[in-house]
């Protein structure tokens, strides 16, 4: 199919997406069901958020303007991610606009959502769906795009190493906060911090605060998402954290939701987020951009508070261009 072809299946894609069918809404419900951190709330979240950003005609046709897509030919295997709804979209999405062969081995923990929109693109654009195919084990593939834990990444290392490839690891986001916010960027910080529960690489796990920096705004601020209380997976891990605080006498804050402490690790559990002091703002940044765990930067000089979880077409994962891997092929 011809790019502009690929372009206008995928903008159908969006728009079915956002009509809320009987079939897509009882796959979004199955869903829930296979996994219970994918709230109907969290799908729709992450439903809109890639209707709106990724399958747009015109926004596909920008994003590929700039690429040589190549003649189609090569065997892509793609290990998608399941740590929030449809996380593994926009590797599919480059991967049909670049028209190789996709080889998909589907997360157990998002099996459904994934399968039902191949299904609906085969019913709409049978000459895409031909080069796709979904497989328990990626044999036999020209090069890989493959998510997962530090641990799984040692693995797709060991068999995809000698291929072209992507492999990423464990990341994480933070947000510099300097104090001069405002109650309504603090509430934003929120929706950076516990949107899809916190499970995502995007989402913020801890906060860097200048010395002697006042958390009592932000708890109170932060008491919007109590409801998260509601959901019993967050409550027992919010449950859990809490009572090894209290055991260990880990000092922290607590606002009836979200547990805060101080520890220098970005990455924070469920229910947890982490904050450091700092005294030089530019020393903190550089640190931060260098480091090899951190996804994305949020605050004054970084990105907006409350975008976090709202890349566009050109935000890759770990910064590390896709579509222009799979064209260089």
């Amino acid at each position: 199919m011809k790019i502009q072809e690929r372009i206008e299946a995928l903008a159908g894609l969006g728009r079915y997406m956002m009509q809320q069918s009987e079939a897509w809404q009882w796959a979004c419900e199955a869903a829930e069901r296979e996994n219970g951190w994918f709230t109907q709330h969290a799908i729709q979240q992450a439903v809109h958020h890639i209707a709106e950003a990724y399958l747009d005609a015109e926004k596909l046709r920008a994003f590929v303007a700039s690429y040589p897509l190549p003649e189609p030919g090569k065997t892509v295997g793609i290990v998608m991610a399941g740590n929030i709804p449809l996380v593994g979209f926009h590797d599919l999405l480059c991967g049909i606009l670049s028209g190789h062969r996709l080889r998909l081995k589907l997360s157990s923990k998002d099996s459904i959502l994934m399968s039902h929109l191949l299904r609906i693109l085969e019913e709409w654009a049978p000459d895409i769906t031909s080069q796709i195919e979904v497989a328990g084990m990626l044999r036999g593939c020209d090069a890989y795009i493959a998510t997962g834990s530090n641990n799984s990444a040692r693995y797709f290392e060991e068999y995809f190493g000698k291929y072209p490839s992507i492999i990423r690891r464990n990341r994480t986001s933070v947000a510099i906060l300097d104090g001069s916010e405002s109650e309504a960027e603090l509430q934003a910080l929120g929706d950076d911090v516990l949107r899809y529960f916190g499970l995502g690489c995007r989402n913020v796990t801890q906060i860097c605060v200048p010395d002697g920096y006042n958390f009592s705004t932000l708890l109170r601020v932060f008491e919007a998402w109590k409801p998260l209380n509601d959901h019993h997976k967050y409550r027992n891990n919010y449950d859990y954290h809490l009572a090894l605080f209290l055991l260990n006498r880990v000092p922290h804050f607590d606002n009836g939701c979200l547990l805060l402490t101080e520890n220098e690790l970005p990455f924070s559990a469920v229910s947890v987020l982490h904050y450091r002091y700092y005294q030089d703002l530019e020393v903190l940044r550089k640190s931060l951009k260098q480091s090899l765990d951190i996804q994305s930067i949020v605050g004054h000089q970084d990105l907006p508070f409350g975008t976090a979880q709202e890349p566009a077409l050109g935000d890759f994962a770990d910064g590390v261009d896709t579509l222009q891997f799979l064209s260089l092929l």
